[in-house]
Formats: structure tokens, C-alpha cells, sequence
């Protein structure tokens, strides 16, 4: 296995994961809104559709099949307005007032954001993805000498560090964890969630009227 260029993937990898992004922000907002458990489990999600994302990039690097582009921008039309819907979900909870300002209303229900399937959608929402990784893995094919064998590894990492980057937002988030900065957070991540819908509609709409 070629070390230094397995560690060139890495680091680049985890500069790209740590970034945020509607992943990252859906994350934030389930860690604050509803607990690390559930957090937990929307980012096994997450990884989850990042393994179905790199399974297609990978079946099209072998085949060299065409990506239709006006269907993958339809595509991510219907991812966006997913993301969307989850935002303005979120802002709404955010701008509740909190339950001690309304002593005398009925207990909330729990918060219902978050968890593995809304993870995994929010996680291959944007089927652009795939082009990243079919633009991104062939430039570490040659970790090891076959093409099978670096593909595995190229996905386990990603996988491993995905998931360690997220888990140590969920530790931060607990940490700060209170009634105020939660709703913060929540309003943070559900206005950085409605960004990256409006973006994403604006570019793909452009895309498709082009």
C-alpha cells in the first residue's frame, strides 16, 4: 500500500468532512434538538448513503458509463426541496418560545428531527455527489495494485473518518448542551440548512433551464 498517498486521502478527506454542510448541520441540530443517541444514529445514516453514493461512482468509473446531467439535476431538484422541508421544520422549533415561557401550556412532544432514514436522505440528496467521487477517488486508485482492493479501502476511510468527525461534533454539542444554546444551534443549523436548499434550487434550476 502506498502510505503517503493513503495519507494525502485522509487529510483530504477529513478536511472536506469537517467542512459544514447540510450533513454537519443536520448533525448539530439532532445533537442539540434531541439527544447524541439519535445524533448517533443520523450519522449512521449519513454514511450509510455515502457508501450507496460511492458504490454508484464506482460502478460508473468501471463501466464508463454516462451520467445524464438533466437527470441528476431533476435529481437533486427533489434532493433540495427535501433539505428545505427539514429546515423550515427546524426554524419553526427553534422560534417556539421555550416551555417555561408558557407555564400553564401542555408538555411538547419530542422533537422528532433527525434519525437514521432522514440521515440517509439528507445524506444522498444531492446525486451530484457522485460526480465528486468519480472526479475525486481516481486520484488515490493507486494505494494498492488493483482496483477492487483500493476501492475498499477508499471507502472504509471515508466511512472512519466520516464518522469520527461527526461523533466529535455530537461530543462538542453535548458538551454545550442547554436550553438557550440549543435553540441557538437549532436556529443556526435550520437557517444554514434553508441556505443550502435556496442555493441548490438556484443552481439547479439554472442547470436544467441552460
Amino acid at each position: 500500500m502506498n502510505t503517503a498517498l493513503t495519507a494525502t486521502y485522509a487529510l483530504t478527506v477529513l478536511l472536506l468532512i469537517a467542512t459544514p454542510g447540510p450533513v454537519v448541520a443536520l448533525i448539530v441540530n439532532t445533537a442539540a434538538a434531541s439527544g447524541s443517541r439519535k445524533a448517533m444514529f443520523t450519522a449512521v445514516g449519513t454514511n450509510w448513503a455515502s457508501l450507496v453514493l460511492i458504490g454508484a461512482a464506482a460502478w460508473i468509473i468501471m463501466t464508463s458509463a454516462a451520467i445524464d446531467s438533466a437527470w441528476l439535476s431533476g435529481m437533486s431538484l427533489l434532493g433540495c426541496l427535501f433539505i428545505g422541508y427539514i429546515a423550515v421544520g427546524t426554524l419553526k422549533e427553534a422560534l417556539q418560545p421555550p416551555a417555561a415561557d408558557a407555564p400553564d401550556a401542555p408538555p411538547r412532544p419530542a422533537r422528532a428531527g433527525g434519525g437514521l432514514w432522514q440521515g440517509f436522505m439528507v445524506g444522498i440528496s444531492n446525486p451530484k455527489d457522485i460526480i465528486f467521487f468519480i472526479a475525486f477517488f481516481p486520484q488515490f486508485i493507486q494505494i494498492t495494485e488493483s482496483f477492487g482492493k483500493s476501492m475498499v479501502v477508499l471507502s472504509l476511510l471515508w466511512v472512519a473518518i466520516d464518522f469520527a468527525v461527526l461523533s466529535l461534533y455530537i461530543f462538542a454539542i453535548g458538551k454545550i448542551a442547554s436550553q438557550r444554546s440549543n435553540r441557538l444551534i437549532s436556529l443556526a443549523s435550520g437557517v444554514a440548512l434553508l441556505l443550502i436548499a435556496v442555493g441548490g434550487l438556484a443552481y439547479n434550476l439554472t442547470a436544467l433551464a441552460g
